[in-house]
């Protein structure tokens, strides 16, 4: 007798631009997934629901989402975003009207970003020819320097005299939630290494608590291996010795450089997956490749669906569905080793084309 499927509640919000089609590539690959795992001990399907927020409802309604947006979104089991921004409406509006006003109503402080280098994809690196290279950026995602506070003032007085003050917002219990959870990732991993980013010499106060939570919360963890690194040092250290990083924790800002930075050096931003994890798992986590919504190329089908496929792999992770999550990871180790890859990582293959080859893979 076949189980019930276990359903898990999904909210779509492709958003902008490529977003659109890579939640559609992502959804397809995952549905093609759970349709696989019918007649297995543990079945399971997903329960969709698309959601047109984005700058397109911006300019029809004034708002990236519906004002009751967020208890729309509340008992969800996650959301699969795609990517928000377009040329028509100003970045800080369509950032922090959607992505970050759910990422910070939610409480998903924890933000993760896996830095993996794939078969098949040339990587600017030249060690990544003859290294193993594979390390996470954790990235503090509630607070630090996009906090959000601050403000413009004084422009009464005339061309030249608007001032605009940004602060930096560090707090204790936030540093210590996502150092805690850097070291726990550390533990998991086959080198146990925390790797703390700093600026603590110039930012002598936020910072400089950064540094002193870090030292404490190690103690805590004697089997761990630590240092702390300037930020500027370790954005040399991603390229001259990458080898030597396993679990880099950083602040919001410094973090979002850094993955960057990373998935650049893999090969593509459009290899590169996150999760926006609230831990205690009292909101739902949202899932979303790094890569922005890409205007230049959207609605071409050239858009590369792997960071959005990678994304819902650490959704299923979240799920406690790791066996799927490798299968997953497996078939784009299968996709781009074939050569099957998008124009972004020197193929020419279509987003439809590297769904196919996904899919293919799941079913070998």
């Amino acid at each position: 007798m076949t189980a019930e499927p276990r359903t898990f509640r999904i909210a779509a919000i492709p958003a902008d631009g490529v977003g659109k089609e890579v939640v559609a590539a992502g959804r397809a690959v995952l549905d093609a997934l759970a349709d696989s795992s019918r007649n297995s001990e543990s079945p399971f399907a997903f329960a969709w629901e698309e959601f047109d927020w984005g700058c397109e409802f911006y300019e029809r309604t004034g708002r990236m989402m519906d004002e009751d947006g967020l208890e729309q979104l509340r008992d969800f089991d996650a959301i699969y975003f795609g990517a928000v921004g377009w040329p028509t409406v100003p970045d800080h509006i369509s950032l922090w009207g959607l992505r970050l006003k759910i990422c910070q109503s939610f409480d998903q402080w924890a933000n993760v970003r896996p830095v993996h280098f794939l078969p098949g994809v040339v990587s600017p690196l030249r060690k990544a020819d003859d290294t193993q290279l594979d390390w996470v950026v954790v990235r503090e995602n509630s607070e630090g320097e996009y906090a959000g506070l601050g403000g413009r003032n004084l422009g009464g007085r005339g061309p030249g005299g608007e001032v605009a003050v940004q602060s930096a917002l560090f707090t204790e219990v936030g540093c210590e939630r996502i150092m805690r959870f850097a070291f726990d990732l550390a533990r998991t991993r086959d080198r146990r290494k925390v790797s703390s980013v700093t600026k603590s010499n110039a930012q002598q106060y936020g910072m400089v608590l950064w540094d002193d939570v870090f030292k404490r919360v190690a103690a805590d963890y004697p089997d761990v291996e630590t240092e702390s690194v300037l930020v500027d040092a370790m954005s040399a250290k991603f390229v001259l010795k990458p080898e030597d990083l396993s679990v880099v924790v950083a602040s919001n800002l410094n973090a979002d450089i850094l993955s960057d930075l990373g998935s650049a050096l893999a090969g593509s931003l459009g290899l590169a997956a996150s999760a926006n994890l609230n831990p205690e798992r009292r909101f739902p986590s949202m899932f979303e490749p790094v890569h922005g919504s890409a205007p230049d190329i959207a609605g071409r089908g050239l858009a590369n669906p792997i960071g959005a496929v990678g994304s819902a792999a650490l959704m299923l992770e979240h799920f406690g569905l790791p066996d799927q999550a490798a299968r997953l990871d497996k078939a784009i180790e299968v996709t781009t080793s074939a050569g099957v890859l998008t124009r972004d990582v020197g193929g020419n293959a279509s987003t439809e084309d590297v769904v196919k080859s996904l899919i293919d893979a799941l079913d070998a």
